[in-house]
């Protein structure tokens, strides 16, 4: 089975914990629910946050979903002037019988911006 990497963004509204957690969990489901992939196909998923999102990880919001035996990391991005604030991406790697090309991106609420061209 091929290994697949999953892009995908959100922006939050506040940099509050509570709505970190509900704005991760809106991108890991419709990154899953897009590509059809099941915790069982995942192999790792690696978040970064943008420098102003400090209230918590966004792979704690992950992990309460039950994703807990897949290995999760978070770092953060760079902190290059006039970019978008408070956004939250993934990279998920995952077992996935489709080509490259047909692997479904998934870009949220105002980090759409980001990638138009894959944006849903």
């Amino acid at each position: 089975m091929p290994v697949r990497a999953i892009r995908g963004a959100t922006q939050l509204e506040t940099d509050e914990r509570e709505h970190l957690f509900e704005r991760t969990r809106e991108l890991v489901r419709a990154v899953l629910d897009a590509n059809a992939v099941d915790s069982d196909a995942l192999i790792s998923i690696f978040f970064t946050c943008t420098p102003d999102l400090t209230s918590d990880f966004p792979a704690a919001a992950a992990r309460e979903m039950g994703l807990g035996d897949v290995p999760l990391m978070c770092a953060v991005e760079l902190d290059v002037p006039h970019a978008l604030p408070r956004v939250v991406r993934l990279m998920a790697h995952a077992e996935l019988a489709v080509e490259r090309a047909d692997v479904a991106h998934v870009y949220l609420h105002g980090a759409t911006s980001l990638r138009k061209d894959l944006a849903q």
